[in-house]
């Protein structure tokens, strides 16, 4: 296998990022885990000088030299890879990759979405040679999926290997997925399981809707209360609830809750209201907290939480005196969101 050394030159647009994005990101060079790899192995200069940090800043002016093994198993695909997209990664191996998903950020590529997407940021970082092609191309490393607005846990396959392992487990209902939402109204039960066909809504194309027509597919999702909030003078107050995904439809939870009559604050296609109603809130308030598996090549149980987003946090702090107080599950998994109060 041949080496060959790059030289590059940091220029204004450059100034600051993190040595192994700046690699990443300059035409040649290989995935971002890969040029990671690099750095920590040495065989990277700044200003003639040898750096081991992967996150060291580059600065305008830097010259920058890496030597580079041409590997002939580097394959390629259509994805463009985009290494300004952040990827909040609370696991890693050579298998598999948890992380925590930004609201906003689509999974893969879709009409107004080409280059911006969850895919192209694991094809900087990892490459197409170390990502699951299972899902196809356009859908690198992919096992499920967030919806565009909601936030928090899910994981991605480096191999079509790990990445079958997984689907297994979601479709065997041993991969554990929990979500917290705010809904609206008072849920009275403490916790209850909602068991329903989902299909694709024939009035909307852009919903899902719960149905009985065949080719529905079965849904479940149990769920149980984490707080209520009192009513106000123009809404009907609201319920903090924990999910328990044991199926991944497309809009799973938005369809169960407002098949129930509690419709997700912020909900722009399955909700109703203003504003007000929702809060201030322009996206669906749903975020993947927790996740838990056992990993499908080592064995080991990878289990991880993740706090509520800012932006959701400041919503339960603007409900904090409204509360009529948190369930027992409340009282243990609200500290654990974030909330201070």
């Amino acid at each position: 296998m041949s080496a060959r050394i790059v030289n590059l030159l940091v220029g204004p647009e450059s100034d600051g990022m993190r040595l192994d994005a700046f690699l990443a990101a300059a035409e040649g060079m290989p995935s971002r885990s890969a040029c990671a790899k690099l750095v920590e192995s040495g065989a990277v200069l700044i200003n003639t000088c040898p750096t081991t940090s992967k996150s060291e800043k580059v600065l305008l002016g830097d010259r920058v030299s890496a030597e580079v093994e041409d590997a002939s198993d580097d394959a390629s695909g259509p994805l463009a890879p985009n290494p300004y997209i952040n990827l909040d990664i609370r696991f890693e191996d050579d298998h598999l990759i948890v992380l925590s998903k930004q609201a906003g950020l689509v999974c893969h590529p879709s009409p107004g979405h080409i280059d911006d997407t969850l895919a192209n940021a694991l094809v900087a970082h990892c490459g197409y040679a170390h990502l699951g092609m299972l899902q196809g191309e356009e859908r690198p490393g992919i096992v499920h999926r967030l919806d565009m607005d909601t936030s928090g846990l899910m994981v991605a396959a480096k191999d079509d290997e790990t990445q079958k392992a997984l689907q297994d487990l979601i479709r065997m209902r041993v991969l554990d997925r929990r979500y917290v939402t705010l809904v609206r109204g008072y849920v009275a039960r403490d916790e209850d399981t909602v068991i329903t066909g989902i299909a694709r809504s024939t009035r909307d194309r852009l919903r899902m809707a719960v149905t009985d027509a065949p080719g529905a597919r079965e849904a479940i999702t149990t769920y149980r209360v984490l707080e209520r909030f009192e009513c106000g003078r123009r809404d009907e107050g609201y319920s903090l609830l924990e999910c328990h995904l044991y199926t991944g439809r497309t809009h799973q939870i938005r369809v169960h809750m407002r098949h129930i009559g509690h419709q997700l604050v912020g909900d722009q296609l399955y909700g109703r209201g203003d504003d007000r109603v929702n809060l201030g809130l322009r996206r669906q308030f749903l975020h993947s907290w927790s996740i838990g598996f056992d990993h499908p090549v080592t064995g080991e149980r990878i289990e991880r939480s993740d706090h509520l987003p800012d932006d959701l946090l400041a919503i339960l702090e603007g409900l904090k005196e409204r509360s009529m107080g948190r369930t027992a599950a409340g009282k243990d998994i609200c500290p654990r969101l974030g909330a201070s109060y």
